[in-house]
């Protein structure tokens, strides 16, 4: 057990806005006239004229949290923070649901098709972002993620102090999880039995990854739970972690989940359709906590659908 105190941390960033925290850069070596070139040329994604707003709404600050307008003389070295916002986010509109909160860890049963943390497109509408502002807990962070598209538990640390040690526990392999899944019944399968193979990543399609020749690299459990007609419940254990493992798995076998649009197709980007979601859900999660020692168990309220 990891005995720890709970003192302010040095050199923080600044606050969350909104429940997005800011992201940050450091100055390179250069002879940019202002702080303001420097942005438009760094990130050139983003136009002139949203640097400039964002400046004059005082959305990008200095270490010491004094805002940099439009005039600021470029600075080697300085770190500046800034405030991403998208114009206009699609609201998710599926709900996500507390487990367990205390001191140290904050449990969610996430919905389907909503993101764990900010990542293209998605600011506000992740499921970081909505439990910062419903519990204002600007220092939450995730102790492990799951797919957009996946359902089910996410654990989340709340002191930064102790968020290594929970972190941890997924390089020591000390946490187990459990999925159930959607899946063509495949009756000449052998279940239980666990699967093994190596993957790597698909340079011929985004996002995806493929088996590949060589020594396995991941490894799954499976079991049959039930069977309806032609379609079965799986239970998946994940021995390793690796990229879309349990999605790749089950395609590899010749039973690829249940609506899903990656694997063995990959569909094009936004085309989610929430009538069918991905039968795909992180059931439970179980571990030892490194800081009081307890057992700590946490299950998914959520159940798939057949349907």
């Amino acid at each position: 057990m990891i005995k720890t105190k709970h003192t302010p941390a040095k050199d923080s960033p600044p606050p969350a806005r909104h429940g997005v925290g800011p992201s940050s850069v450091v100055l390179p070596e250069g002879s940019w006239p202002t702080i303001a070139d420097f942005l438009v040329e760094r990130f050139p994604a983003i136009p002139a004229a949203v640097w400039a707003a964002r400046l004059r709404a005082g959305d990008v600050i200095d270490a010491q949290g004094v805002a940099v307008d439009e005039r600021r003389r470029y600075e080697p070295q300085a770190r500046i923070y800034y405030y991403r916002a998208l114009e206009a986010e699609v609201r998710i509109p599926f709900a996500e649901t507390v487990l367990f909160q205390d001191e140290y860890l904050v449990v969610a049963d996430k919905p389907h098709f909503l993101p764990v943390i900010p990542s293209g497109r998605y600011v506000q509408e992740t499921l970081l972002v909505r439990l910062k502002r419903r519990l204002g807990l600007d220092t939450l962070a995730p102790m492990h993620r799951i797919d957009r598209e996946t359902a089910g538990v996410v654990v989340f640390t709340v002191r930064p102090d102790t968020r290594k040690a929970y972190q941890d526990l997924f390089l020591q392999s000390a946490v187990r999880k459990y999925y159930e899944a959607i899946a063509p019944w495949r009756p000449e399968l052998k279940l239980p039995f666990t699967y093994r193979c190596r993957l790597g990543e698909n340079p011929e399609r985004f996002m995806q990854v493929r088996v590949e020749d060589g020594e396995p690299n991941s490894e799954t459990r499976i079991e049959l739970i039930e069977t309806r007609g032609e379609w079965g419940r799986y239970g998946l254990s994940p021995v390793t972690g690796r990229k879309h493992q349990l999605r790749a798995h089950c395609a590899a076998l010749g039973m690829p989940i249940r609506h899903d649009q990656i694997y063995p197709t990959h569909l094009p980007e936004n085309s989610d359709d929430y009538a069918k979601p991905l039968q795909l859900l992180a059931k439970a999660i179980t571990f030892r906590d490194p800081v009081t020692g307890a057992e700590r168990s946490f299950t998914s309220e959520k159940n798939l659908n057949f349907d």
